[in-house]
């Protein structure tokens, strides 16, 4: 009953201190760290085995549980195992997708990812017919007599098919990690195309805006230009007028 308690605690979302945190105690720590100097000298096994009764038989009230509950965990011990256990559940020190074969399960593909998984899975996929026509074929036959003790048939074909599924289904989950590169790659590549081709539309517009502004240019320039011409013509005009007849004659004693 008490590791029942104990077990759903663990799995309460919002789980209470471990109920060994009491002996966290300045006394306790106080009596762990003269254990470990007058122990300083021995190997880890030999302190295993060190009695740490005798060993602090001059201090008080010395707990009957072992003191090297209270060291804190062995960082190479956690690697060395490459997994830890925080409220009851296994935590992998770098992260990996368990294989099926690792939960239990019944694996009929290669676990070495090096090695090419298509003919296993053709293989599975075609067993999978197979057997889902002789299910068929299983459900057509006529029911055993009600002494008989010989196991159905078709419960061996709906085993062997859901042990066939779930290597599928792990199989996939394989290529996720694949699948979710393939996928950022291919939204990387995208986002390059999009800013390539912003880039192309903002380097055209500024092309046209240029082109336009030369225009602008030179039409100003053709119009000052018509405007000083105009404005010659006009003062030419105003200095010249028609000949009279005292120009003539004047014209004519020059001759």
């Amino acid at each position: 009953m008490l590791e029942e308690e104990q077990e759903t605690e663990l799995r309460n979302p919002f789980p209470s201190p471990p109920s060994h945190y009491h002996k966290y105690t300045s006394h306790n720590l106080h009596l762990l760290s003269l254990l470990k100097q007058r122990t300083a000298d021995k190997s880890d096994e030999e302190c295993v085995q060190v009695d740490q009764n005798e060993v602090l038989k001059d201090q008080k009230d010395v707990p009957d549980w072992p003191l090297a509950q209270l060291e804190k965990p062995r960082v190479d011990w956690i690697l060395e195992e490459g997994h830890y256990n925080v409220f009851g559940d296994t935590w992998f020190v770098k992260e990996k997708i368990p294989s099926l074969g690792e939960l239990g399960g019944q694996q009929l593909y290669p676990d070495d990812p090096t090695i090419d998984r298509r003919p296993a899975l053709l293989s599975i996929l075609r067993s999978m017919l197979v057997t889902y026509s002789r299910l068929l074929k299983s459900l057509l036959s006529p029911p055993p007599g009600p002494t008989s003790t010989e196991r159905p048939e078709w419960q061996t074909h709906v085993e062997w098919l859901a042990v066939m599924s779930q290597n599928i289904m792990s199989a996939a989950n394989d290529l996720r990690p694949v699948q979710a590169r393939f996928n950022l790659e291919m939204m990387m590549t995208r986002q390059l195309e999009l800013r390539r081709e912003e880039a192309a539309a903002l380097h055209k517009k500024c092309d046209d805006l240029q082109s336009r502004l030369q225009e602008l240019k030179q039409a100003t320039s053709n119009m000052v230009k018509v405007n000083d011409h105009g404005e010659e013509s006009s003062q030419l005009d105003e200095n010249s007028h028609p000949p009279n007849m005292e120009d003539v004659l004047r014209w004519a004693e020059g001759e």
